[in-house]
């Protein structure tokens, strides 16, 4: 889970990078742990694994939560 959320984060970056010809590259193991992208995804994933398990919803879950006021 970690790595895959590290690749989507290194997409994400780079489609922010890039022009409108973006093409989806894939980041080596190596790219992903010297860029911070590890460190950043791990981060992440643990603190939705500990939501998750408190039953509470992920920070993804409740930005996609439309607010009603």
């Amino acid at each position: 889970m970690i790595w895959q959320k590290a690749q989507e984060l290194y997409q994400l970056e780079q489609a922010k990078n890039m022009s409108d010809n973006f093409k989806a590259l894939t980041a080596e193991w190596k790219e992903l742990r010297e860029g911070g992208y590890f460190y950043q995804a791990k981060l992440i994933v643990l603190r939705n694994l500990w939501l998750e398990r408190k039953g509470l919803p992920s920070a993804e879950e409740e930005e996609a939560e439309p607010v009603f006021l």
